[in-house]
């Protein structure tokens, strides 16, 4: 299996690697499925971009093999994007899946570094006239 982000996703496409004229497509939807993983907190603290096929996994997700579902999640939405089902049937099943996989992937996250959202009362504020 290869490690190219841009080769891997044309070859679950059903594109050959070498065939080139929808890459610019592709990329601007595997960038978009990066930015809402980012979003989620899932990948590099700094925003994540492919540019070509130069970009692997590895890069993305590092060691970390729990990460695998992002491979799939960055299928489907390039999938929805660029080629979407003409049944809504499987609209629907793709979109629960989406659903499922931004779910688990954020648990997982949330198991590593999980911020409390609670926001942090304000101290009182001492009025000027008691400090005299």
């Amino acid at each position: 299996m290869t490690d190219s982000i841009l080769d891997s996703i044309k070859k679950l496409l059903g594109l050959d690697s070498t065939y080139t004229p929808f890459d610019t497509d592709v990329i601007i939807h595997i960038n978009t499925a990066f930015f809402v993983l980012w979003q989620l907190g899932i990948g590099p603290t700094d925003s994540f971009s492919i540019e070509d096929n130069t970009a692997t996994w590895s890069a993305f997700v590092g060691t970390d093999l729990n990460l695998n579902a992002v491979k799939s999640y960055i299928f489907i939405r390039v999938k929805m994007l660029f080629d979407p089902p003409t049944t809504s049937f499987v609209i629907d099943a793709y979109n629960a899946q989406l659903k499922e996989y931004e779910w688990r992937l954020n648990v997982k996250r949330e198991g590593e570094s999980w911020t409390d959202p609670t926001p942090t009362p304000p101290q009182p504020v001492q009025p000027w006239w008691e400090g005299f």
